[in-house]
């Protein structure tokens, strides 16, 4: 299991507030949907990932990759997973071979060792006041099969993959159509997610971006959020300042 990563400062709220138009928007109403990334940010998956990759990988003579190497290939989506895989490796085959035996793999070890994070389904129920939706780059069954494994799909009104949307994050363009999806304006959204490919998305959709520091993103990856949480539990303090802050204006 990776550690977590070392605590930074989180940036004051008001702070925050009043810096908050980046792409040029102004916010000045209360958060009503939340979108969460999953793996590295709802759940800890990176040993099932690791396990399929290299049970995949073994018949074509590459070397197995250590948990803390195939964290640091999530996040792209399947093609940039196995295409990550074959560069760490130095490896020439074809991706589409590589693919169906991870896919043949991972389908049967979803969740020997994947758990939710600590605090996930209490904070879940803590933000019932809120829209919620899972937005992934991951294949939509497995996302969808794994949420519903930990009892968590009903807190949820859209669970995606990346198999099912228009673009996949970075692209802003799934982001926006869920906006439309639960009547949201750009300023009453956000995404919470552990890699660039959250915090992307977020900016170029135009909503508040949180960035999980507790997940499987590269050194950095945080710099252009507009907040931080170092556990899942953090999260409500986030949403209802927000809120609070609004309200006092």
């Amino acid at each position: 299991m990776r550690p977590l990563a070392p605590r930074l400062p989180r940036r004051d709220l008001s702070e925050s507030l009043a810096s908050s138009g980046h792409l040029g928007l102004q916010y000045h109403v209360a958060i009503k949907l939340i979108i969460f990334d999953l793996d590295g940010t709802l759940v800890h998956s990176s040993a099932d990932i690791a396990y399929a990759l290299n049970a995949a990988a073994k018949p074509f003579g590459i070397d197995p990759l250590t948990v803390e190497e195939a964290e640091e290939l999530i996040g792209g989506g399947l093609n940039k997973l196995i295409e990550r895989l074959l560069a760490r490796r130095q490896a020439n085959l074809d991706k589409t071979i590589l693919i169906k035996h991870f896919l043949d793999q991972y389908s049967s070890h979803l969740t020997d060792h994947t758990r939710p994070y600590p605090q996930v389904p209490e904070t879940l129920t803590a933000l019932n006041g809120y829209a919620k939706a899972v937005l992934s780059n991951k294949v939509t069954s497995f996302t969808v099969e794994i949420v519903k494994r930990f009892g968590l799909a009903g807190f949820f009104g859209s669970i995606q993959g990346g198999d099912t949307v228009a673009e996949k994050k970075p692209s802003p363009v799934s982001i926006l159509a869920l906006l439309e999806q639960f009547a949201a304006e750009k300023g009453e959204a956000m995404i919470v997610g552990d890699s660039m490919y959250d915090v992307e998305a977020g900016r170029n959709a135009g909503i508040r971006t949180v960035a999980a520091m507790y997940g499987y993103g590269t050194p950095g990856f945080e710099a252009n959020a507009e907040f931080r949480i170092e556990a899942f539990a953090e999260l409500p303090g986030i949403v209802q300042g927000l809120d609070e802050s609004i309200a006092g204006r």
